[in-house]
């Protein structure tokens, strides 16, 4: 968690399919005017909105299935080398008649 910068509940109307996403936010310049501050480098998460009556499942599956694939791809991430650690990735896992789908969409 020492590498989370954001994490977030998103509210409001439902965002499709989308249940959660990751973020790997680079080291970039332009994060921070002309040089990299280091609070914007890290992992973003979000945990999107779902219908009332889908919560249950849903929940159930992020704990399930999620959570563990999300814990490993940061794992691999603090671990990758310099070239993909300088590109931001971003993951999203997306729940569809109760099929759980996830991919790194850098």
């Amino acid at each position: 968690m020492s590498r989370v910068t954001d994490l977030r509940f998103l509210t409001g109307h439902d965002s499709g399919t989308i249940v959660l996403a990751a973020e790997w936010i680079a080291p970039n310049s332009r994060n921070y005017g002309r040089g990299i501050h280091p609070d914007t480098v890290g992992f973003r998460m979000d945990v999107h909105p779902v219908d009332a009556t889908e919560r249950a499942a849903t929940r159930a599956v992020l704990r399930t299935n999620a959570l563990p694939q999300l814990h490993e791809w940061i794992t691999q991430a603090l671990a990758a080398d310099k070239t993909w650690q300088l590109t931001p990735h971003q993951q999203y896992w997306r729940l569809t008649d109760g099929r759980l789908t996830h991919r790194d969409e850098a």
